[in-house]
């Protein structure tokens, strides 16, 4: 098979996430700038809180679902579980990103034929998920109103990402941690943090599949008080035809996706139904990865019981490259945030060895109705 090594941005940003893990000899040297960024961004947030720089206040309640650990940490599926869960309460909810990669100026509403060039992977994911409202654009506050006057119906707004955007006040902050919990320490660019661990918020969110006191710890939140949230996936779809799903569990036995010999004799799992040398060779996988941390999808498969070769992606990845035509592979998996892009490209979309691997947020249906009782409680603007 074709090497696998990362694209030479993804290597980059692998190094950069190593050294911001610890307190080595590069992020020791970047140290002393770190303490000049931590300087600027309290005295933003300081100018903001004494209204000497202008932020606006929306007529409905705002939830901001954010992290201060740079890159990805969850912040889209925790978002569509808010979502579906504050729908389920008999709440309206609507979305506001900025889209990462977005070509929008002014807001801009996501639809069915948005693509990810024009609205961002993220948002059209959630809009694909979630059927709510979203909408994009640099200026939440801008973004958020023009959503309301488009959907007069929705109560609640929640911002995926945003949480260093000030010009838009907001009534609940969740900031979400993964397993890596803050790295470091240091901020930026010594270490992976916007702003210390110790900075306010209402919920704290951690993505991992174990709460140790050491990593409750890191995040700063109070003891008892971070909230576990764990990511699934159960099932794989093939792209080209998302009705075709099949259990990840099944992919890990030795046999191949189509009938086990050409007359077609199979089981209904997709077994051979002739035993020994009749038996197909097992699948050569290829799991594949352009988000903040690749590591956290290849963990989830390898708990699954799969055996595949890695090929992370810088975050955002917008295959235009086709890093997958060399690529000697029965099966490629990948996120439903890099299949929304995958789905809009042509030589991409019929490849049937392009496999999607959605995930769904467990957490505690108790951070909801916090949420909402505490949302209920805001006086509108």
């Amino acid at each position: 098979m074709p090497s696998t090594r990362p694209t030479r941005t993804a290597a980059l940003e692998t190094t950069l996430t190593r050294a911001w893990l610890r307190r080595g000899p590069l992020a020791c040297a970047l140290w002393p700038v770190s303490l000049l960024f931590r300087a600027l961004s309290a005295l933003r947030a300081r100018l903001y809180r004494a209204g000497l720089l202008a932020s606006s206040r929306l007529p409905v309640p705002v939830v901001v679902v954010g992290n201060i650990f740079i890159g990805g940490t969850g912040k889209t599926p925790l978002t569509i579980w808010l979502v579906q869960a504050l729908q389920a309460a008999g709440m309206r909810p609507g979305v506001v990103s900025r889209g990462h990669g977005s070509a929008a100026a002014t807001p801009r509403a996501v639809d069915a034929g948005s693509t990810p060039q024009q609205v961002g992977d993220e948002p059209l994911l959630i809009f694909q998920r979630t059927g709510c409202p979203v909408m994009v654009g640099r200026d939440r506050a801008a973004t958020g109103r023009a959503l309301l006057a488009a959907h007069p119906g929705v109560d609640i707004l929640l911002t995926d990402d945003g949480l260093q955007h000030y010009a838009l006040q907001r009534d609940v902050e969740i900031i979400l941690f993964d397993g890596r919990g803050a790295g470091n320490g240091w901020l930026l660019p010594a270490g992976p943090l916007r702003e210390p661990p110790s900075r306010w918020r209402d919920f704290t969110v951690i993505n991992a599949p174990e709460l140790t006191p050491a990593l409750v710890a890191a995040t700063g939140a109070a003891e008892g008080r971070a909230v576990q949230m764990q990511l699934v996936g159960e099932m794989a779809e093939q792209l080209r035809d998302r009705s075709q799903r099949r259990p990840l569990s099944a992919l890990a036995r030795p046999e191949r996706l189509g009938p086990a010999n050409q007359s077609g004799d199979s089981d209904p799992t997709g077994q051979s139904s002739q035993p020994g040398p009749s038996a197909q060779p097992a699948l050569r996988i290829v799991a594949a990865a352009g988000i903040g941390n690749p590591q956290r999808f290849f963990a989830m498969l390898r708990a699954a019981g799969l055996r595949f070769e890695e090929l992370p992606l810088p975050d955002h990845h917008d295959f235009l490259d086709q890093p997958f035509g060399a690529l000697q592979a029965d099966m490629i998996l990948m996120t439903e945030k890099d299949a929304v892009k995958c789905a809009r490209i042509e030589d991409l979309k019929d490849d049937p060895r392009l496999w999607v691997v959605p995930v769904t947020a467990r957490i505690d249906a108790a951070l909801a109705e916090q949420i909402v009782e505490k949302c209920r409680g805001c006086s509108p603007a």
